[in-house]
């Protein structure tokens, strides 16, 4: 149990999970690169002792695997179980209170303690400029803070209790801010801060904001965690740190007395400036919009002080492993707060938010002589109306009939639902509505489209394992190449704009009807580049699901409308970068040649096996 970052560190360190990097490293895309190659390697976390241009250590790849941090929270991850699966059933303690004395016990610990006394953050008061500026992308628009812990108190309601502790980026320099006065703050309306705002816009007062940085690493988990309906953040940091939240107001402002740095700031109504660009997890750029400006008050520094940074890109990166911990603390809530819903699975390999994979009970007809989606098509309502879930584009959801199925092996799954998706009727599109604010491949900011693919009952098909001669010679078309079974990639023309792309498609779809019917291969993605796309399953994943909105780039073969539900024979994904979208990420090679000095013989990143 940590009472700091620096305990946090050392612990590490003893037990091999740390390593230390004594040469200077430029904060200017080295510290990025030098992270995600480690990453890669599956590597320890590193601390940077030798930032140019600040006197403060940084630490990056800390939750880089499950394993380590499961290390850091090995003492208290037992009662945290507990207690979140007794937030999911509180009958359990009614029916064996004696069996749950420990537990609560260990919540009423966690609950945040107000302190009068030393406050440890508020030792120095420094400026922006002061810290660790980094930046993670050549294309980005100025330094970012990855790890934020943002906080504020509801308006009207003042106290701990009511407030909101979330994950949001933070830009700190670049683009309109004038350095050390102004930074921007990133957020979605429906978020807890963006509630807030609303609020206090509403009173026609500024949000008082608190930008927490380091401290026990419980706490940076904490501003991240989809918690049950009255659990607070800082309720949970204490529970999984093993020490309660400590706290003070300065000005007005809550410090947390921990944190290794504070920044204080308001953020007043209808104040913006643009943020970003920004290299984002679904591995492209976020681009430049207007975002929440917030006036700097002051800022905070611990002796010592470590900054704690991460950085995203195409998935995986190190939030990849923050998912997977999270999952591990709440993958049953799901179950709970949806009755019928067995699993559901964010893909990674996605980007998260586009994909998803959901396994459901099949209850509703249990005579009915021929097997057909029912319950899972309420099911998937539900699932796309359910907190971040509600941001996904792509739905495949099934039924367990007579096999086991498990939504966690990609390939296998796709395959089970592509075995048995009836194409004339179970496909079904939610138009003009709302996707992740991150996501470019939909008609402006937040607006796109859904579909869901809805398969249950007997096997309908065997798919194709190699790729079928009928795909093989498609004038304008080339390079076709299986993917997994019953998915193929096709390499199509370059287009400027949706009506030619309509037009190219209308195209493939008369010249794959004329070869006769194709039932082997239920699903074609016409791509840029077919031999990346089938070279990896991630590959497919990634470009397939990033780059389409289903309204717009989902075409069929033999495609026709009754009852306005759309059916077709086989379904065509134009997964092509559309002229629209956001830029992909890009490592610089001129960077990954400075940081091979890190990797040297004799340097401080040399022994590692990389």
């Amino acid at each position: 149990m940590y009472r700091h970052l620096e305990q946090c560190v050392l612990d590490l360190e003893q037990n091999g999970h740390l390593v230390r990097i004594k040469e200077e490293v430029d904060p200017h895309l080295e510290m990025a690169a030098i992270h995600m190659k480690v990453f890669e390697a599956g590597g320890p976390a590193l601390l940077f002792e030798n930032v140019k241009g600040s006197k403060f250590r940084a630490i990056s790849n800390l939750f880089g695997t499950v394993e380590r941090s499961k290390f850091m929270f090995r003492h208290t991850w037992e009662s945290v179980e507990r207690v979140m699966d007794l937030r999911g059933d509180p009958m359990k303690a009614l029916k064996n209170p004696f069996g749950h004395i420990g537990t609560g016990l260990a919540a009423w610990k966690a609950l945040p303690k107000q302190s009068s006394g030393s406050v440890p953050v508020a030792a120095q008061e420094i400026q922006i400029s002061d810290l660790p500026l980094i930046k993670h992308w050549q294309g980005d628009g100025g330094a970012f803070v990855t790890l934020p812990q943002v906080f504020t108190e509801e308006p009207g309601k003042p106290g701990l209790m009511n407030a909101n502790l979330g994950m949001y980026r933070v830009q700190l320099s670049g683009n309109d801010y004038e350095l050390n006065k102004e930074i921007g703050v990133h957020y979605q309306i429906h978020r807890g801060i963006g509630i807030h705002q609303d609020l206090a816009n509403k009173l026609g007062k500024p949000l008082k904001v608190s930008i927490f940085v380091g401290g026990p690493p419980a706490h940076t988990l904490a501003a991240v965690m989809p918690l049950p309906e009255g659990l607070s953040e800082m309720t949970f940091a204490g529970l999984l740190a093993g020490r309660r939240f400590r706290y003070s107001y300065r000005d007005g402002f809550v410090l947390s007395n921990d944190a290794d740095f504070v920044i204080t700031g308001e953020i007043h109504p209808g104040e913006t400036k643009p943020e970003g660009p920004f290299g984002d997890h679904l591995g492209y750029y976020s681009l430049t919009h207007p975002f929440p400006l917030m006036k700097v008050h002051k800022v905070y520094a611990k002796p010592n002080a470590i900054w704690p940074f991460t950085v995203v890109g195409r998935p995986p990166q190190e939030d990849t492993a923050f998912g997977a911990l999270i999952h591990e603390l709440t993958g049953d809530a799901i179950k709970q707060e949806i009755p019928g819903v067995k699993e559901v699975h964010a893909v990674d390999a996605a980007g998260v938010h586009p994909l998803l994979f959901a396994i459901g009970s099949e209850r509703y007809t249990p005579y009915q002589q021929v097997k057909r989606p029912t319950e899972i098509l309420t099911l998937a309502n539900r699932i796309l109306g359910t907190g971040q879930l509600s941001l996904a584009k792509y739905l495949f959801i099934t039924a367990e009939d007579k096999q086991p199925v498990t939504t966690h092996h990609e390939a296998e799954f796709l395959a089970y639902v592509l075995e048995r998706l009836e194409l004339r009727r179970d496909i079904h599109f939610y138009t003009n509505t709302t996707i992740d604010t991150l996501d470019y491949s939909g008609t402006g900011l937040n607006e796109g489209s859904k579909v869901v693919f809805a398969a249950y009952g007997e096997k309908k098909r065997e798919l194709c394992r190699e790729t079928p001669d009928a795909l093989k010679e498609l004038r304008g078309f080339e390079n076709a190449r299986l993917v997994m079974p019953g998915i193929v990639a096709i390499q199509g023309p370059a287009f400027t704009s949706y009506a030619d792309a309509k037009a190219q498609l209308q195209g493939l779809s008369e010249a794959i009807a004329e070869k006769g019917p194709l039932p082997s291969c239920p699903m074609i993605i016409l791509c840029d580049d077919s031999t990346f796309l089938s070279a990896k399953v991630d590959n497919f994943l990634w470009a397939t699901f990033t780059r389409s909105n289903p309204s717009h780039d989902i075409y069929g073969v033999n495609s026709s409308y009754e009852h306005k539900h759309w059916a077709c024979d086989n379904v065509i994904i134009d997964a092509r970068t559309k002229p629209h979208q956001a830029p992909p990420l890009i490592a610089d090679p001129a960077v990954e040649k400075r940081i091979e000095r890190l990797f040297a013989t004799g340097a401080s990143l040399g022994g590692l096996k990389l």
